[in-house]
């Protein structure tokens, strides 16, 4: 289903209770330090042209994403003749106005659209402190979900990232212009048509992709979450539709084509091949240990992937979360 814009289905399922106490457990980990792993009240956006008119804004310290630290939220710009879009508008007030400072700085043209490449919180929060006539983007799986679940998510994100981060003041605003299932959508900002793509289940079931054709550049939010060592987070399972889901991403990718993840620093289309060979690696040796009649314990012990390992919060993403979830995925009845 393809549209133009020129001015479905709910989630089937909520993360798991499990998975959200795992991530608090990690972004807030004593593993770490007493703070999270990011402070939202520290971090810094550096701003990158891509191409003319396409920014990706990445945390400061981005370079340290090849040692498997887990970064801040990306967020970019795309600016035609007509207007501006922003990827990703972030956790908080703080960051937000770094975003619009940084839109601000490049160009005098309103913003017209935000989007939001899945419902996190610190991908979607700060959609409140942007001008009442930006259109919201959302694919409608997101909005259904946050409708429904807002005040848990903000609860949740307080108890993750700490009280006093602005969290706390965050109100929801949803999209104004939803995108279906399987769908696309085409933006015209004047000398530029970006794609908005549903490219099928990639973390959420509400996950957007931003590509413009013109500077081949791809924004991917959090199905990409990082360069490697950073790993694919199976928080709502699907295993095997989010291995479908990135390899017709990379094949929809030109060669040369560009990728700004949800939590690192630009990467080219050869990146995602470390994602798609876990995933790969992770389904085949799991239905191994599952002909084995193996239980779901002696899986996880057994399933170590020493050689995706590097990834500071590897034992959680995978031994906790994406073990499990592939455990129930290939099971048979």
């Amino acid at each position: 289903m393809s549209t133009r814009h020129s001015g479905a289905q709910a989630l089937s399922n909520k993360i798991r209770r499990t998975g959200l106490l795992a991530v608090a457990a990690a972004i807030g980990a004593s593993a770490f330090a007493a703070e999270p792993v990011w402070d939202a009240n520290k971090v810094e956006l550096n701003s990158l042209e891509l191409a003319k008119g396409v920014h990706a804004l990445v945390p400061a310290n981005a370079d340290h994403a090849h040692r498997g630290v887990p970064l801040a939220t990306t967020s970019g710009i795309i600016a035609g003749s007509k207007g501006v879009l922003v990827i990703d508008t972030m956790i908080n007030e703080r960051l937000a106005n770094q975003v619009l400072n940084h839109v601000k700085s490049k160009t005098k043209l309103p913003i017209r659209y935000a989007l939001n490449t899945s419902y996190h919180g610190d991908h979607s929060f700060g959609n409140q402190y942007f001008p009442r006539s930006t259109a919201i983007i959302q694919h409608v799986n997101a909005k259904n979900y946050i409708d429904a679940n807002f005040d848990k998510d903000v609860q949740f994100m307080r108890g993750a990232f700490g009280e006093g981060r602005g969290i706390e003041k965050a109100k929801a605003r949803t999209g104004d212009i939803l995108v279906p299932k399987d769908g696309k959508l085409e933006l015209d900002l004047g000398g530029k048509i970006v794609q908005i793509i549903d490219f099928g289940f990639a973390q959420t079931g509400g996950d957007l992709f931003v590509w413009d054709p013109q500077s081949k550049v791809l924004f991917a939010g959090n199905p990409v979450i990082a360069q490697q060592p950073a790993l694919p987070w199976l928080l709502d399972g699907h295993l095997q539709e989010t291995l479908a889901t990135m390899q017709r991403v990379h094949d929809f990718l030109p060669a040369d084509a560009r990728i700004v993840p949800g939590h690192g620093p630009v990467v080219g289309r050869d990146a995602l091949q470390w994602h798609i060979g876990y995933l790969a690696e992770l389904k085949m040796q799991v239905a191994q240990a599952l002909e084995k009649g193996m239980t779901l314990e002696q899986t996880v012990a057994a399933v170590e992937l020493p050689q995706y390992k590097g990834y500071a919060i590897y034992d959680w993403v995978h031994k906790q979360i994406n073990v499990p979830a592939a455990y129930k995925e290939l099971r048979k009845p």
